[in-house]
């Protein structure tokens, strides 16, 4: 029986790197990205914001689950795979029914209650392996067993009433849902496996380039059909800089050096920086990149549709505040992110986040393509002075053996 449990689990080791089977399931994850993007997109409403949010929500519950399962177990040997390939098939289900989670089409099944019962699937599939994977880990078996209770349970029945109500009820009863299992997973304990920081910290790296990338998979569909012009090119090119700055900004320095801290921390303190400064501070950062895609997608439609708008249009109203709210929320994110594992507090990007902020008005009369320059202004002093302000720190960081 030994010989037969290893062949079905292999333990993650200290130095692991992400496998290629979860870059495979982030795939599908890219997707799923896209179609918040664009149910955001078709009615930009106070009410729609709020839908797209608990379906982002959901996706990266599901996704964080993996994380940490893939943390203990290695995700692409014996059933683990055959389980990763299973929750694969339920998120493309999940982004494929996005369309339909609030508002059922004509025709087909019952599209929120498919929703919920491939995010059900996807919940239950990580549950039975993770249990598996602690038999002989009492610690580990312990807490998985007093997450799944009062997370799962609770999610998943409220869940379930929610896909047979609508309007208000549905967003209530999922909210009710999503908020109490995070909340949950915020006090369940600390008794988790940590089996290698550095696969955990270059998963959630790469989750941020997911991210970023959908960001610019947006300006391609912005423009796409469009004939090619100047605008579009400039726009374009802002649009590529702003996610590059985004990107800066985290693996330059804060990535690297909340993963020392996250690598000397030993103990409850290791599990608690995992926990809040990954599972939850970047939450805020996909939420922020999302926004920004739409915030994007709108512009470039703006400067590349001569038929409904023009190069002297302002962006307005929800998108407006997508685009430079989106960039607010993901310094702010990063800000806490870095001050939970170091206590070290970027003033810097909290003031950066202000200046955005005040800068709206001023964005909001003018040009579309204005506003994004000055977006992308913003970001590039910031950079640019932390670049330059902390040389020597950021050489040790980078580059200390």
């Amino acid at each position: 029986m030994p010989g037969a449990q290893r062949s079905r689990m292999t333990k993650v080791e200290e130095n692991a790197s992400v496998t290629q089977l979860e870059l495979f399931f982030d795939l599908v994850i890219v997707f799923a990205f896209t179609m918040v993007t664009d149910l955001a997109a078709h009615e930009t409403t106070a009410v729609n914001m709020l839908r797209a949010l608990l379906i982002l929500t959901m996706l990266w519950w599901a996704w964080i689950a993996y994380s940490w399962l893939g943390n203990v177990v290695k995700a692409d040997e014996g059933i683990v795979r055959v389980a990763m390939f299973v929750a694969m098939g339920a998120v493309f289900v999940i982004a494929l029914t996005i369309p339909e989670a609030f508002h059922d089409l004509a025709g087909g099944f019952y599209g929120p209650l498919v929703f919920v019962i491939a995010y059900l699937v996807v919940r239950l599939v990580h549950l039975a392996v993770f249990l598996l994977a602690s038999a002989n880990d009492a610690q580990l078996r312990g807490q998985v067993v007093r997450w799944a209770a009062g997370s799962l349970s609770v999610s998943a029945t409220f869940l379930l009433i929610g896909a047979f109500t609508d309007g208000g009820w549905q967003i209530g009863l999922w909210f009710v849902a999503l908020a109490g299992d995070m909340l949950w997973t915020q006090f369940a304990g600390t008794d988790w496996r940590l089996n290698s920081v550095k696969h955990f910290a270059e998963r959630y790296g790469l989750i941020i380039i997911i991210a970023l990338g959908e960001s610019i998979v947006s300006i391609g569909i912005g423009v796409a059909g469009l004939p090619i012009d100047w605008p579009i090119i400039v726009g374009s090119m802002l649009g590529l800089a702003v996610s590059g700055l985004l990107w800066w900004a985290y693996f330059d320095v804060a990535a690297l050096t909340v993963e020392h801290a996250m690598h000397h921390a030993t103990g409850a303190r290791r599990i608690q920086i995992a926990r809040n400064c990954y599972t939850y501070w970047h939450f805020p950062m996909i939420v922020g990149v999302i926004a920004l895609s739409l915030g994007l997608k709108k512009v470039l439609n703006y400067v590349g549709d001569g038929t409904d708008h023009t190069l002297s249009d302002a962006l307005h109203g929800i998108p407006l505040f997508a685009l430079y709210g989106g960039v607010v929320v993901y310094l702010l994110a990063l800000v806490g992110f870095k001050h939970y594992a170091t206590g070290n507090l970027g003033v810097h990007r909290l003031v950066a986040a202000l200046l955005l902020l005040v800068l709206i008005p001023l964005a909001n009369v003018l040009p579309a393509l204005a506003a994004l320059g000055m977006l992308c202004a913003v970001l590039a002093a910031l950079i640019g002075w932390e670049t330059v302000r902390y040389r020597d720190p950021r050489e040790e960081i980078r580059h200390a053996h």
